[in-house]
Formats: C-alpha cells, structure tokens, sequence
C-alpha cells in the first residue's frame, strides 16, 4: 500500500492560503493603479511602465527564491532538515547581495534606463515614471527577502505565513496610499513610498518569523554567514534557468509595451489596467504552480516519481477548475469594475476587449502554459523550460505582436492576439516533454 506524502487535507492547507497570497500581492498593484487613476491617464501610464520594469526586477529574486524552494524540498523529502535549513539561509544571502546591487543601479541609472527602453514617451508620462521606478528601486531588498522568506516557508507546506504577510502588506499599502495620495497630495510619488514602507514593514516580520526552531526550515542567526558555494550552486542550477526564463519573458514584454506605447496614452492606459485585472484571473493558476513546485519537489526528494505523476495531475484538475471559475466571474464582471477606473469611455472599451479575449484562453491554455512547467522545474528540468521560454517569447509574444499589430493592422489588440499564441506554443512542448518522461531522474540534491 503506497502512502501518500500529503493528504487532501494538506494540499487543501497549502492551496487555500496560496490563493490568497496571489489575490493579495496581486491587488497592491491594482489599488496603485486605481489610486493613481485619479490623477490622470499621464500618471497610470507611467505607473503602468515602471511596473513592467519593476515585474522583471522582482521575478529575478522569485527566481532564485523558487531555486531555494525546490532544493529546500527535496531535502524535506530526504528527511535532512540540517541541509534544508541551511540552504534557506544561503538563499536569503544571495538574494540580499544581488538586490542590493540591482537597487543601486537602477538608482542611479534611472533617467537612462527608462530612456533606453522605452524610447520617446510623452514628457509628463516619463515624469512620473521616474519619480516612480526612484522609489520602487528602494524597495527591491525587501520585497526579494520577502519573497525568498514565503518561498522557504512554501517549501515546508506553510503557505498560510506569507498569506498572512501579505494581507498586512496590503492593508499598510492601502492606508498608505490613501494618506499620501489623497491626503498629502503626493500622487505617483505617494503611491511608491506607500508600497515601499509596506513591503519593508512585511520582509522584517518573514525573517523574523524564520528564526522560530520549530520550523523544519528556520535560520539559527541572521549575524554569522558563511558562503557556501556548492549550496548557492544547486539553487541556482533552478534559479538561473528560471532567472533567464523570466527575465526574458519580462524583458519581451517590456518591449511589447514600447510597441504599445506608439499607439498613445490611451492605448498605454487600457492595456494597464486589462493586464491589471487579467492577472485577477490567473491567480488560481499561479497558486496551483507554487504548490506543485513544493509537492513534486518533495515528491522527487523521496524519489517517488509514481507520486510526482499522481499529484501533478490532481493539482493541475483543481488548477483548471479554480481558473475557469476566476476568469469566468471577470468575463461577466469587467464592465463593473472598470466603473472604479477614471477612463474614458473609448479607453474603457478596449480594455474590456483586452480582458474578454484574455479570459477566454484562460479557460483552455493558461494553466497548461505557466502552472504547469512547474512540475518540470521541481524535478530539476528547468534548463528545458528556459529554452521553450525564450524561444516562445521572442518568436511568438515579441515578433508576432509587430506583424499583428503593424502589417495587420490590428493595433493593440494585435499584440494580445500574439500573446495567445505564445501561450499555445508553451502548452504544446511541455505536454510532449511530460509525457516522454525525459524530466525524471533529474534529482537534484
């Protein structure tokens, strides 16, 4: 008789919390958004483009946080807590170090960056961006020790910490932004202190949280430090292919909005706000691929591939269910909430478009395309991944949003069309490679 390495109740214990987690990190960026809003399409627009950078920026820390996960996992599947606890600290260090470094270059070249990759944009837009992407820098230290911290505790089942960090994280970023913007009168700039002075407040109370022994994963002190390079080696076999895979995907993307950003501040607006509310309808998914990353990692530690199969499939069931239930309420919803946006009505309209083609293929592709993988990367198979990734990205995302939306003549919509086709191409590799089996016997630790 097989026994089973979580029970119903133990994924229900993971996965509740996760979708939490993803509702609330994700609405820190829509409440700056709708916020923002209020002091005109000029301020979304430049919010919206320093979002772009900052999602790039943050998925670098997500990526070697997933790394230290997944190792962190399969040493809990061995049943070798010393190593676990000793990679999670070798994790928090190397994310500390390299955010430090990003925070400070971005600082300093800020005017520059935004220049170099978004070209000519409307003055009073780039004002704003620049103001904002200054204060967001600051805040890279700790949202990426946040980020390495959650993961750690993902990696134990313990969902049910960064869910709680993340609800204060928004509820300080609400207030906060409410007092600053509305109060003080200090729009973009007010909405980034308020994000930054909330994702400080939350990365202190993470770590602190880690250094409780009870743990399987804790930190025995945050004062002494040795570097481990074999430890950061096996991290970032998964962090860096994972790191190049969304950073790429990040940087295609930020592309894609310079081709948007010709089409006008309208066009810049609507698809803000439609990314904004579209990323409502994938967090089912998005939890569903931290869980697999925890279950299949653990699975593989233990060397139970039969379990890894078993569980990959069962979490990918709940995750198209609980993303056809998320995008199916945005679908009927999204002229409803768009209410609480100061948009135009020309600009409203595109995007509901925007969304309305974005929930469709949630119900058939997203899940496959980005929760999916996961299960690849737990079982150490990440380089595959990257290469599809990328590959996808810049073929699909990036090249065949210009043909769409210039020699088609499609405009914006045109680059969500190409979207759709990267998320196809993605679908399709990933199945092939599943089912050839080529991703087991990858064990890492």
């Amino acid at each position: 008789m097989i026994i089973l390495l979580f029970s119903n109740r133990d994924l229900k214990k993971l996965i509740i919390p996760l979708i939490i987690e993803q509702v609330l990190a994700l609405t820190i960026g829509i409440f700056d958004t709708m916020m923002v809003s209020q002091c005109g399409q000029s301020a979304v627009s430049g919010v919206s483009i320093v979002d772009g950078l900052n999602v790039l920026i943050i998925n670098i820390f997500s990526a070697l946080a997933t790394g230290g996960a997944v190792v962190c996992s399969q040493y809990i599947g061995k049943k070798d807590e010393k190593m676990a606890c000793h990679s999670a600290k070798q994790l928090l260090f190397t994310i500390l170090g390299l955010s430090l470094v990003i925070m400070v270059l971005c600082m300093i070249f800020n005017g520059n960056l935004l220049n170099l990759i978004f070209g000519h944009i409307e003055s009073d837009v780039m004002a704003y961006a620049r103001t904002y992407f200054f204060f967001s820098a600051l805040s890279y230290p700790f949202i990426g020790l946040f980020n390495g911290g959650a993961a750690l505790f993902r990696s134990m089942g313990n969902s049910k910490v960064a869910m709680t960090n993340s609800f204060y994280m928004n509820i300080g970023n609400i207030v906060l932004n409410y007092f600053f913007i509305f109060i003080l009168n200090m729009s973009v700039k007010g909405a980034a202190i308020a994000t930054l002075l909330s994702r400080m407040f939350c990365s202190f109370i993470i770590l602190y949280m880690l250094l409780n022994k009870e743990h399987i994963v804790h930190i025995d002190t945050y004062l002494k430090y040795k570097f481990d390079f074999s430890t950061v080696k096996r991290i970032l076999k998964i962090g860096i292919p994972n790191g190049l895979e969304n950073g790429m995907f990040q940087m295609g993307k930020i592309l894609v909005q310079r081709l948007v950003s010709t089409f006008g501040t309208a066009a810049i607006a609507a698809h803000a706000v439609a990314f904004s509310l579209t990323s409502i309808a994938v967090v089912p998914g998005m939890a569903l691929g931290l869980a697999i990353l925890t279950v299949v990692g653990q699975c593989i530690g233990a060397n139970d591939y039969q379990q890894a199969k078993y569980y990959t499939k069962k979490l990918m069931i709940i995750a198209y269910i609980s993303t056809i239930i998320s995008a199916g309420i945005l679908l009927v919803g999204v002229r409803y909430i768009l209410r609480f946006y100061a948009l135009p009505q020309d600009t409203a309209n595109l995007a509901v478009s925007m969304v309305s083609l974005h929930c469709v293929f949630d119900f058939f592709v997203w899940p496959m395309a980005f929760s999916f993988p996961n299960a690849l990367r737990a079982a150490n198979d990440a380089t595959f991944t990257m290469i599809v990734s990328t590959f996808s990205m810049w073929t699909f995302r990036f090249a065949l949003s210009y043909v769409f939306a210039l020699y088609l003549h499609m405009g914006v919509i045109g680059v969500w069309w190409a979207m759709i086709v990267d998320w196809i191409f993605r679908s399709i590799c990933f199945m092939i490679r599943y089912r050839s089996n080529k991703w087991m016997n990858r064990t890492l630790v």
